[in-house]
């Protein structure tokens, strides 16, 4: 056996670090912990009985397809239901080529294989999502955050570190202008017109993260999550990637990305390399379910319910949590973004919450450089109503304890 110090790992490996998410995932799963935790649907929203329909209603040919080995680029039925399902939402599938992968994150991590050599820039939106960061680092990037603000990423800030950077410029800019994960920004019309000539003038592609787009709360905010990739296709260079994980179920591991054809090229030779194909298992339910219209319904129901979980944590945070923390209401999505006044020790107080029974995740896990104390994420996606009401009520009396003064 080979002695521990005789390995000789990758240097791409060295620069990872463990997602505080999934090392707190094992307490969620303890029936005395509250999770608001994990970014995922609650087991007892996923649509069992509508796929168990159709799963039993498909001939046996298909259900043996299933079974099958795919096409790299995805199962050709679903291409054609998702382009169709696309195009209606004014996406440019006619121009650009689409392709299944396993989850979005492979979508964002194949595109990070295509353009990211070691040493390179990549510019994020901070707090970003950790799966982008974990998938630009495994590739040896130097990340570059620019902080959000309430209307989208800060386009003073972007401006000045695109001029600074000329002698090196970023490979791509990588933004989630919907529901943002963890901050939950929905961006204004403002702010992306504001974004496009910065841009154009630094030559910089976009990979634009929509996992939550369809998850919207109000009619204001459906109008404001159309994606870039419709918006601004003939003036900038957009690969756009999105998921089903959160409008069928991450079990499903099916995302795709839709992106010019020679990049699309190049990423299908990247897919080949990691999986060959998506599970065609899932493909093929995946494409009867969003066929038959099912999906759209299903949809429908979960943003009244995810809605409805959103009013009951933010009439749960006014009423327990001190005065001091900052946040904002999400418009859809997954999570809420807060704030803690300076001086906070936030892992006593995850420490002392957990303790009593509620988990959440602390800032620094989405900060690209891995700093950041003084914000917290909260998801109410996977918690019932009234777990929603009992946790805030523990987090709030932590927060609370934290701010009285030392004795």
């Amino acid at each position: 056996m080979i002695k521990s110090d005789m390995l000789r790992y990758s240097k791409s490996v060295s620069s990872l670090r463990t997602s505080e998410i999934r090392d707190l995932m094992s307490l969620a799963t303890r029936p005395d912990i509250i999770s608001f935790a994990g970014g995922m649907p609650g087991n007892e929203l996923f649509p069992v009985e509508e796929i168990d329909e159709i799963y039993n209603n498909l001939p046996l040919d298909i259900k043996q397809t299933g079974f099958q080995y795919g096409p790299t680029p995805g199962y050709p039925p679903l291409l054609e239901s998702l382009k169709e399902y696309l195009k209606k939402k004014g996406m440019p599938v006619e121009t650009n080529k689409l392709m299944i992968t396993t989850g979005s994150l492979q979508a964002i991590n194949i595109l990070a294989k295509v353009f990211i050599d070691p040493e390179d820039l990549v510019v994020t939106e901070n707090p970003c999502f950790i799966g982008g960061i974990s998938a630009f680092k495994s590739y040896q990037a130097h990340l570059q955050g620019i902080d959000l603000d309430d209307d989208g990423i800060n386009i003073q800030s972007l401006k000045s570190f695109l001029n600074q950077s000329k002698p090196k410029p970023p490979k791509f800019i990588y933004l989630t202008p919907n529901f943002h994960n963890p901050a939950g920004t929905l961006y204004t019309e403002q702010r992306k017109r504001e974004l496009v000539p910065v841009l154009q003038e630094h030559d910089l592609m976009l990979v634009e993260d929509d996992a939550y787009g369809e998850l919207y709360f109000d009619e204001e905010a459906r109008k404001r999550v159309v994606p870039l990739k419709t918006l601004y296709e003939n003036e900038l260079e957009i690969c756009y990637t999105s998921s089903f994980s959160k409008i069928i179920g991450p079990g499903f591991r099916l995302g795709w990305m839709l992106v010019p054809p020679e990049i699309y090229q190049k990423a299908e030779l990247c897919k080949q390399s990691m999986d060959a194909c998506s599970p065609n298992f899932t493909q093929v339910l995946a494409n009867e379910f969003l066929r038959s219209g099912k999906m759209e319904l299903y949809i429908k129901k979960l943003r009244i319910i995810y809605k409805r979980r959103k009013d009951t944590m933010v009439s749960a945070i006014r009423k327990y949590f001190p005065e001091e923390m900052k946040w904002a209401e999400p418009r859809g999505g997954f999570y809420m973004w807060v704030q803690l006044p300076p001086k906070v020790d936030i892992m006593s107080v995850l420490q002392a919450s957990i303790d009593k029974g509620a988990v959440f995740v602390i800032g620094k896990t989405f900060d690209p450089e891995g700093k950041d104390n003084s914000h917290f994420r909260l998801s109410y996606s996977n918690t019932p109503e009234d777990e929603i009401e009992k946790g805030i009520h523990i987090l709030g009396d932590c927060l609370k304890e934290a701010l009285k003064p030392s004795r």
